[in-house]
């Protein structure tokens, strides 16, 4: 009688294990959330806001903070061909016959870093673009790599992370949440509020980058 009670009781735990264990391979394994990271273009975007958005604006159109302070400058972001745009953020504006203002990062930056910005202003008139950087650099560990709410730190949250392939809700909610945070909106509280830290353009970017993983 003891055997058998035993055994049901290991069979029970096993099959419980086995459960959990299913539930926790199913989400982003670090492999995932690496190789999503070491793409260029989402490293890139974090050069781009930390380096360049003040003078050539978040869609790089010049339409920046700063850009009044320098005249007639023409600070947008062109399609220049990569051999152009790698000297010339190396060596400024100068070193081309174009505004001074523009400075040489070629001492401040790493070579992965102009590489990586490089990549990131290929796309940045599009708004896609530039809301996948976004999503990638700040919304992964929750919701995961894939959107589908399997980041790798969702296992800790109840009610866990949103499935973002299968939300019904609009854009208009999208945004207020994303700004406001899920608590605002009656939703969970671990939800961060990202308007103190992501600017209305980058929430923009993310919601309409949201629509493209919709199944």
């Amino acid at each position: 009688m003891f055997t058998r009670t035993l055994l049901t009781f290991m069979l029970v735990i096993g099959t419980q294990l086995t459960l959990f264990q299913n539930e926790v391979f199913a989400r982003d394994s670090r492999g995932d959330v690496k190789r999503s990271m070491s793409k260029p273009e989402f490293r890139g975007g974090i050069v781009f806001k930390h380096y360049c958005v003040l003078c050539h604006g978040e869609r790089g159109d010049g339409q920046a903070r700063a850009s009044r302070l320098h005249g007639i400058a023409n600070l947008v972001i062109g399609r220049n061909s990569d051999e152009y745009n790698e000297k010339i953020i190396r060596q400024g504006g100068a070193a081309l016959n174009k505004s001074d203002f523009m400075p040489p990062w070629g001492d401040e930056l790493t070579n992965e870093q102009l590489t990586d910005v490089l990549a990131y202003i290929k796309g940045i008139s599009n708004p896609v673009r530039r809301g996948e950087a976004v999503f990638k650099t700040n919304c992964i560990l929750c919701h995961g790599v894939n959107a589908d709410g399997k980041g790798r730190a969702s296992v800790l949250y109840d009610p866990p992370p949103a499935n973002l392939t299968k939300s019904d809700k609009n854009d208009e909610y999208k945004t207020l949440i994303i700004t406001l945070g899920g608590a605002a909106m009656g939703r969970s509280e671990f939800m961060p509020i990202w308007g103190e830290q992501l600017t209305e353009q980058e929430i923009s970017d993310v919601v309409a980058y949201l629509r493209t993983v919709l199944k």
